[in-house]
């Protein structure tokens, strides 16, 4: 399933996810400057190691001018590949502008940030002696997708499904997305050598924890303070 917009009209000019949005595709293009072996270097610095961040590598970075505590950050701009951008890209573009627009500029801005962060660290739980780097944005944008299920339920998703286009409920959407992650994650833990980040895949886990904190986060921060702009 392939969201293509949403029925879901915002009061505001969202700049904040159009900044990261930004920020994420010049960073990407940065990568694109590097040659492989640098790129890995990069991304070994730059992205989340969990050996790294439980200081159990046997081969550990030395002298990293990134802390390991921040790469719980900058790992949130970095990308794998051009699909793996447009993917995030698309689903924040989608669903970010409603959060933000009922967050605010600043506590979305915060409240994307410390979702990545709040992933990348379950990533981390599950998988702590793992080397292979965890990186993307997709742990924050599982955040603002936890926070879009609780405020727009309702709210209408045109979705691409095979060759047909339909319109889904966002419950159902987000619901189903969720699900999968879970599910995703659960089987990892029996099979660390076929699925998810010990493959070099998708870090299911940030995935799932992520839309959990963001549900939980978004109404700490004022998610349902606004309620002119209900879903019809």
């Amino acid at each position: 399933m392939v969201p293509l917009r949403d029925e879901n009209p915002t009061r505001i000019t969202p700049y904040v996810t159009y900044g990261l949005i930004a920020v994420n595709v010049l960073v990407f293009l940065y990568e694109l400057s590097l040659p492989p072996q640098q790129l890995l270097g990069f991304f070994q610095q730059a992205a989340v190691v969990p050996c790294q961040l439980s200081g159990s590598c046997a081969n550990a970075v030395v002298n990293s001018p990134v802390p390991e505590w921040l790469t719980l950050v900058t790992s949130q701009f970095l990308h794998g590949g051009f699909l793996h951008l447009a993917g995030n890209m698309l689903f924040l573009w989608i669903f970010g502008n409603n959060v933000e627009d009922q967050l605010g500029h600043i506590k979305y801005l915060v409240f994307y940030l410390a979702c990545g962060v709040l992933a990348g660290l379950t990533q981390w739980f599950f998988s702590q002696g793992s080397a292979i780097p965890s990186l993307g944005a997709s742990g924050a944008i599982a955040g603002v997708l936890g926070a879009y299920i609780l405020r727009f339920p309702n709210a209408r998703i045109l979705t691409l499904l095979g060759y047909f286009l339909v319109y889904l409920p966002a419950y159902f959407f987000l619901g189903w997305w969720f699900i999968q992650q879970a599910l995703y994650g659960v089987a990892s833990l029996n099979a660390p050598s076929n699925i998810g980040m010990e493959s070099g895949g998708i870090a299911y886990w940030a995935h799932a924890g992520g839309f959990v904190f963001g549900a939980i986060l978004g109404p700490l921060l004022g998610l349902f303070s606004h309620t002119e702009s209900e879903q019809f």
